[in-house]
């Protein structure tokens, strides 16, 4: 260690400089002793271990990492070909293949990541030119270069969009040439690439411009009109279909807003406005009962929140409502009248027969209903009445629009006993139907008159097997049974 510190002191003292004479040598070969002498000195101060105590120096004997040093180094880089540095690096120069390799483990890439802590003040120096031609292995490869490129047709960026690959847009300065972009990415048949140009194309250009463009391009017109409904831009929206003539449209859209309103007095409102709009006589027709039913809604939302909260009615503190009926469609309207309001007189708003006549309900609708708001409350009675009907004589009958199998199967749903499942199955015209019913839900009456009409006596015996020992239904197979035997003979 001392000798170390003797040879550095004897280093820093001693001049590689000598006084001028005209006998001196001015050569490349006194030159050239001088650099060896001056690597050898280095090379046996780096030797040592201790590399807190070490300056490391540049072939000119200054610090490296010193102002001076920075000052020079970055004014011979400016002025040296980035070819040249490259071949310099290559093959190695003097100036850095003179290093050996173990006298340090900093790294001529380390030290321009700014790994070295002592030279991190003198790389701030430094420009980013700089930096590139010390360290030309930080650069992409050359042959990534292509995928930045700006001399791409619009036929290879639409290519290169499809593959997924970074690809710039902006070079695409003139109409014609964002045109051609659109009609190639059209042709490419991929709607992220549609996509993509057409975002591109309504940041750029003007809207008169765009519209008149895309009102001969209708797969694009397409795509974009489907764009802007998905993002909500919604004037941009409306000002398109304005310029298309599309009037529908435009009322549909416009329409359309009262999705975004919360207050149900503002949307009844709004919904009123809309009544007067350009629709076709059939959605006039739908805007005008939206309305109608709305207005229906916060009356008897009033009405029946008064009531649950003084106690009053007896179905309201039996079955508390679970939501408001407020904004709710039709079809869970009616369910709501039919469950809390099903006995009410047709001229109050929250009847349900009201409700059938004033929004034109059908029959098979209104009786699915019904029979699902009734069953589920367990009231047998009103669902037999919904079913019953009298001719001109007087006499009774039942009568499901909506066919006796899918009554069954709602009565199923809703727990219904199996009495008054029987008594529905019975009724499916449909002889197969009926038994794979009356077999599925346990109806064993339905099962053996069915095997009984059909004088079935295998089934009958087959099915004796699926009933309790002992039970009514085993003794009545035994009797319809014994009586077939009776009449073969």
């Amino acid at each position: 260690m001392s000798r170390a510190r003797a040879d550095e002191e004897e280093y820093w003292h001693s001049s590689k400089f000598r006084a001028f004479t005209f006998d001196d040598e001015d050569d490349e070969l006194s030159q050239l002793k001088e650099s060896k002498r001056a690597v050898n000195s280095l090379r046996d101060i780096v030797d040592d271990d201790d590399d807190d105590d070490l300056e490391r120096v540049s072939w000119s004997g200054e610090p490296v990492g010193s102002i001076s040093w920075s000052i020079k180094e970055t004014a011979s880089s400016s002025t040296t070909s980035l070819e040249g540095r490259d071949s310099s690096l290559q093959k190695g120069s003097s100036s850095y293949a003179a290093f050996p390799k173990q006298a340090s483990s900093y790294s001529l890439s380390s030290l321009f990541k700014g790994e070295i802590p002592y030279l991190c003040l003198s790389l701030s120096a430094l420009s980013d030119t700089g930096v590139k031609n010390y360290a030309p292995e930080l650069r992409r490869p050359k042959a990534e270069y292509k995928d930045y490129s700006s001399d791409w047709s619009p036929k290879d960026s639409v290519r290169r969009m499809q593959r997924g690959k970074v690809c710039s847009l902006e070079r695409f300065r003139s109409l014609q040439d964002k045109l051609v972009l659109l009609d190639e990415a059209v042709a490419g048949h991929d709607g992220n690439v549609i996509t993509a140009v057409l975002i591109f194309l309504k940041r750029t250009l003007r809207r008169e411009i765009l519209f008149r463009e895309l009102e001969v391009r209708q797969v694009a017109l397409c795509h974009l009109i489907h764009f802007l409904k998905e993002t909500g831009e919604q004037k941009l929206l409306l000002d398109l279909l304005r310029f298309l003539d599309r009037t529908e449209e435009v009322a549909l859209s416009q329409y359309r807003e009262h999705l975004n309103i919360q207050d149900v007095e503002k949307r009844r409102e709004f919904l009123k406005g809309c009544i007067g709009l350009p629709f076709s006589a059939e959605d006039t027709s739908h805007i005008q009962d939206h309305y109608t039913l709305l207005e229906r809604q916060i009356i008897i939302e009033a009405n029946d929140q008064h009531l649950e909260t003084v106690g009053q009615s007896e179905i309201f503190r039996k079955y508390p409502r679970k939501a408001s009926i407020l904004n709710m469609p039709l079809v869970t309207t009616l369910f709501y009248s039919c469950f809390y309001h099903y006995t009410e007189a047709e001229g109050t708003f929250s009847s349900p027969t009201n409700l059938k006549k004033t929004f034109k309900i059908p029959d098979k609708q209104y009786v699915l209903t019904a029979l699902a708001a009734r069953a589920k409350l367990r009231a047998w009675d009103d669902v037999d009445a919904l079913f019953t009907t009298k001719n001109w004589l007087g006499y009774t009958k039942k009568k499901a629009p909506i066919g006796f199998h899918r009554v069954v199967e709602i009565l199923q749903r809703n727990n219904a006993p199996v009495q008054v499942l029987q008594e529905y199955v019975r009724l499916v015209e449909d002889v197969e139907t009926r038994l794979n019913l009356a077999t599925k839900y346990k109806c064993h009456d339905v099962v053996i008159e069915t095997y009984r009409d059909l004088k079935d006596r295998i089934q009958l015996t087959a099915y004796k097997c699926k009933v309790e020992r002992g039970s009514a239904e085993e003794e009545k197979i035994n009797s319809i049974l014994n009586n077939m035997v009776r009449n073969a003979y």
